[in-house]
């Protein structure tokens, strides 16, 4: 019994360290993984998950068009292929787009044909409507084992998660104002913000917009996009260090 009860204590200890591993913002067993970015100017990128969708995409697209504002948007390959026209229009006002897989399936547990089939095709999917920039990868609901990241490292393609994520409050979910506040209040320099706006569940995301870029911007920041936030990293990086003498 003893020692039925000792197994039974691993096997929670190990699922338990597995969980944190999948869900974890700051590390992966390989690859790079990036939730912010350490920097010295107020500079934040606004990223936005799943679509595109009709509709939704040109109310999210004509708000950051009066703010004359960047976002990055991780698309689903699937979503792509049946709205073409929706993806096209967020490349074409200048936005970032990133990959969020084809099927939005969680990418552990999985076989390595079929993750980098999800890759694969969502890469060519952003391809095809005309973004040339470099892809990052963001996986759903920004879990992770170790399968995916090595496929990532040898596909030479970086993990993108964020470090603020409003909605995972249900009661600052609820409430376009709400989000705007709990990011307002936890926004750094070099943030990474997620959002969710393509469906019309998400409709006080959409309303936080506007209320989010103007809050931010009252504070001195400027929005970037994701690929533009990590090359200011970069540079700062550069700029501040000194070789050893």
């Amino acid at each position: 019994m003893r020692k039925l009860l000792f197994t039974i204590l691993i096997l929670s200890a190990i699922l338990f360290g597995l969980w944190k591993l999948s869900n974890s913002r700051t590390f992966q067993v390989t690859g790079e993984l990036i939730s912010r970015v350490e920097l010295s100017d107020s500079l934040v990128a606004l990223t936005f998950d799943d679509g595109p969708t009709p509709g939704y995409t040109d109310e999210v697209l004509n708000v950051l068009n009066r703010y004359a504002i960047p976002a990055t948007f991780f698309l689903t390959g699937r979503e792509i292929e049946s709205n073409r026209a929706e993806a096209e229009k967020i490349i074409k006002a200048g936005h970032q787009v990133g990959n969020h897989s084809f099927s939005h399936s969680q990418m552990i547990l999985k076989r390595p044909e079929f993750i980098r089939n999800e890759i694969e095709r969502t890469n060519y999917a952003i391809r095809q409507a005309g973004f040339d920039g470099e892809i990052y990868f963001r996986p759903p609901y920004g879990k992770k084992l170790f399968m995916l990241p090595v496929i990532l490292k040898n596909m030479e393609q970086t993990s993108v998660i964020w470090d603020i994520e409003p909605e995972l409050f249900a009661d600052v979910g609820s409430s376009a104002e709400a989000i705007a506040g709990h990011i307002e209040e936890n926004v750094t320099p070099g943030s990474i913000i997620l959002l969710h706006v393509m469906y019309p569940s998400r409709e006080e995301s959409r309303l936080a917009v506007p209320m989010i870029i103007e809050n931010l911007q009252r504070q001195g920041y400027r929005f970037v996009t994701v690929s533009e936030l990590i090359q200011r990293g970069l540079e700062e990086e550069k700029m501040f260090s000194f070789p050893n003498r």
